[in-house]
Order: C-alpha cells, then structure tokens, then sequence
C-alpha cells in the first residue's frame, strides 16, 4: 500500500521532505512525475501496523510545525479514533 499526501497551499514538498528527515529522521517519499514537488509518500512496505503509520503522522504534523507549514493539528487525534473504532 501507499499513501500520497498533497502538500498544503503552494508549499513545496521536497523542502518539506528535507527538514522532516534532518529535524526527526523521517524519511517521506517524493512526487513522481506530474506531482514532483506537490505530493509526499508515505510507503508501507512489509509490517507496517496502526502503531506505526500514528507516528509516522505525529512525524508528518511535527515536520508540518517546524517547515512553517500551515495545517490543521488534529490530524493524528482522527486517525488513532478511527484506528481504535475498527
């Protein structure tokens, strides 16, 4: 499975990209093609479960912060009530 998350506004993803991996170590996939740039990925290779993808968000919301990105912050809060509902 893969998940491409589009980058709020006119933020550029791979700047995103670089301050996530060098402020947490979290490696986020790029755009290919026609959403170089717009989009991120987030690759779920192997065992990748509820508890994993929550901190790869929590990851993605602190990256969001810390790159100036403007964003919602109850994006992790949904999906662990959604995960825990399932």
């Amino acid at each position: 499975m893969l998940t491409a998350v589009v980058m709020p506004g006119d933020q550029g993803a791979d700047a995103f990209r670089a301050t996530v991996l060098e402020k947490f170590n979290l490696s986020l996939g790029n755009g290919l093609g026609k959403l170089k740039d717009r989009v991120f990925r987030i690759g779920h290779l192997g065992d990748f479960n509820d508890l994993m993808l929550v901190g790869t968000l929590c990851g993605i919301e602190m990256g969001f912060a810390a790159a100036g990105v403007s964003a919602k912050k109850d994006g992790v809060a949904a999906a662990m009530d959604y995960l825990a509902s399932r």
